[in-house]
């Protein structure tokens, strides 16, 4: 499995990546944009995330205008739903209208911070990403 961490906090991607790479090869970006770049180049190299990770709050572009480009770049290019990346929202924010306004852009999932293992595991186990 490929994966995308998009967070900012040194601790949380530290964290995210230890946790995670258990799973599959872990790519990380500091900010949106580099989340961005880094989504691209793998979608033109015919490589895309089976499963992102995106924190709310990033410098330079914030998780959900990520979470909008992403999507519409798939609904652009007819990605099969099941081909889609699935992505978890991961933010220490408690604002409903952010969660809410994640799943309407197209969210898989959403985590608040601090992140538990097992509650990232059983999401990525309803999600069909480990079994």
């Amino acid at each position: 499995m490929k994966i995308l961490i998009a967070e900012d906090d040194n601790l949380s991607r530290a964290f995210l990546r230890e946790f995670l790479q258990e799973y599959g090869q872990c790519d990380i970006a500091n900010n949106g944009m580099e989340t961005l770049d880094k989504y691209l180049e793998a979608f033109k190299q015919g490589k895309p995330y089976d499963m992102m990770c995106l924190d709310i709050m990033m410098p330079k572009v914030d998780g959900l205008m990520v979470l909008k480009l992403v999507r519409e770049l798939e609904a652009r290019y007819h990605v099969d739903s099941e081909q889609q990346a699935k992505i978890i929202m991961m933010t220490a924010i408690n604002d409903m209208e952010y969660v809410d306004q994640a799943f309407v852009l197209g969210c898989d999932a959403y985590a608040s911070k601090p992140i538990e293992i097992a509650n990232v595991e059983e999401v990525m186990v309803d999600l069909g990403l480990i079994s």
